[in-house]
């Protein structure tokens, strides 16, 4: 009777974190640029210790791995709208400091001549921050160059203020971090870049990328384990209640 509540309290433990991604999900909808999270698969783990050594439990893996599954495109014709090719991923600078990597192609120019997504987000180039003269309008080419022009001297060539830090995560698998931007699995790139894929890293510009959520399957996904989420709860409950029940039996006079 034991084992059979472990393992059921084991279950609702493992869901609960598929829940949460699944409801974050749903949240963000129409976010810009957002990502679901992959299916995960669990793991079953030996439990050891005194009575149980037979035990096994199901294990959530605890990383949020990053389905790059292309958005809609939606045309907005501003030149600082970008939404990302492939597998193209752009860096940020996070609030700590390090780098993050986002699918978030709202760019804006601040007050004090630098380039952010509307998450407020400084968007890195390949040598750090983008920086924007004054009275300079911004165009960004499909490979990530950015560059500058005055609308007082439209013949004069425009200049070339950097490259966005573009990656290809075709062969890098990504996980959110706790500020919901990505950074790569491999602990030897955490918190910094990443070698590029094969695949060139090219954007659009004058669109943005829409979130890859399906509302319909994350509404569907997350009926079926609620279901589920409810149904184990019923049985540790049941469980509980039998043995209350045969403890007081055993407790019976003679």
């Amino acid at each position: 009777m034991d084992r059979l509540a472990f393992i059921s309290l084991a279950g609702i433990t493992s869901q609960a974190e598929t829940r949460a991604q699944i409801t974050n999900g749903l949240a963000n909808v129409s976010t810009v640029g957002f990502k679901e999270s992959l299916a995960s698969v669990d793991e079953t783990l030996e439990t050891n210790g005194l009575g149980f050594n037979t035990r096994a439990a199901p294990s959530s893996p605890s990383q949020e791995f990053i389905n790059l599954a292309p958005g809609s495109i939606n045309s907005t014709g501003r030149a600082m709208d970008i939404a990302m090719n492939g597998n193209a991923v752009l860096g940020v600078q996070a609030d700590n400091g390090e780098i993050g990597f986002t699918r978030r192609g709202d760019l804006r120019v601040t007050a004090s001549g630098v380039i952010e997504n509307s998450a407020g987000q400084l968007v890195l180039g390949e040598a750090g921050p983008i920086n924007v003269p004054p009275g300079h309008i911004v165009s960004i080419s499909p490979d990530g160059t950015v560059f500058g022009s005055l609308p007082t001297e439209p013949d004069a060539p425009a200049l070339n203020l950097g490259q966005l830090m573009l990656r290809d995560a075709s062969e890098m698998p990504l996980i959110r971090r706790a500020d919901a931007l990505f950074e790569p699995f491999n602990e030897d790139f955490r918190g910094g870049d990443f070698p590029t894929g094969p695949q060139a890293a090219s954007i659009s510009t004058g669109s943005l990328e829409g979130s890859n959520v399906n509302p319909i399957e994350a509404m569907v996904k997350l009926m079926d384990f609620s279901r589920s989420y409810e149904a184990k709860i019923k049985l540790v409950s049941e469980i509980k209640s039998i043995d209350e029940n045969g403890a007081s039996m055993m407790r019976l006079p003679k």
